[in-house]
């Protein structure tokens, strides 16, 4: 079953937050509000919300303060890829410039329409899954990474000691009478060691090609992120 997504409306007119909160909560969303900026932060941190829709008119602190700290304070350091829809009833280029440069993902003007302000938000959020689908694929292909350094370092812990037995009961197995079936098992068995440390190198060899191969193919990624969170 899908999560709803978690809506954080901040808006010191109230009849925009009751529009917004009925309107929503209609479609789905789980909605909290507030009606300035401070509280909006601590709302922030107690539990993170997938978007912000922050009005940048407000007392106590500005959509644009609000912003510039979720996005750059270490404070809120966790919290600071949470996408922001900034609403003003300034219309002014320099104003939706300012917004977007501090962090926000799109910038709305009042008055606004509903249907708008509704595929805007959805996209925000296609858009915030398609970066973390992203990430997480980042994140796996780091621990194949990983596992693959282990894995032959392991591999070439081992082997020395092997292939070191292995001279050793071919060099006295003729010379060990009675014991020579145990020293000549003993050879096999190293040599069959070998030959799995050899199947495994050629495992992680093909692992990590194949991570190296998704990682090139991934090296426009950050770049990819910036261009879908502009």
């Amino acid at each position: 079953m899908e999560t709803k997504k978690r809506i954080l409306l901040v808006d010191d007119e109230q009849i925009n937050l009751e529009f917004f909160d009925v309107m929503l909560t209609k479609l789905g969303f789980d909605i909290e509000k507030a009606d300035n900026g401070a509280e909006a932060l601590e709302l922030v941190k107690r539990g993170k919300p997938d978007l912000i829709i922050l009005d940048n008119v407000m007392p106590k602190l500005s959509g644009w303060e609000v912003t510039r700290i979720l996005k750059t304070s270490e404070e809120y350091l966790e919290h600071s890829e949470v996408p922001i829809i900034m609403f003003s009833a300034m219309d002014d280029v320099k104003d939706k410039v300012e917004g977007l440069e501090l962090g926000a993902d799109d910038y709305i003007t009042k008055p606004f329409n509903f249907s708008e302000v509704l595929a805007r938000i959805r996209a925000v959020l296609r858009t915030r899954e398609l970066v973390g689908q992203i990430e997480r694929r980042e994140a796996r292909i780091g621990v194949v990474e990983a596992m693959s350094e282990k894995l032959l370092a392991f591999a070439g812990g081992i082997r020395g000691p092997l292939a070191s037995l292995a001279r050793d009961a071919a060099a006295v197995a003729p010379e060990c009478g009675s014991a020579k079936p145990f020293v000549e098992k003993a050879l096999e068995e190293a040599k069959t060691a070998l030959a799995k440390l050899d199947d495994l190198d050629s495992a992680v060899a093909s692992l990590k090609a194949e991570a190296d191969s998704l990682k090139e193919a991934e090296t426009a990624l950050p770049a990819l992120k910036r261009t879908l969170r502009s």
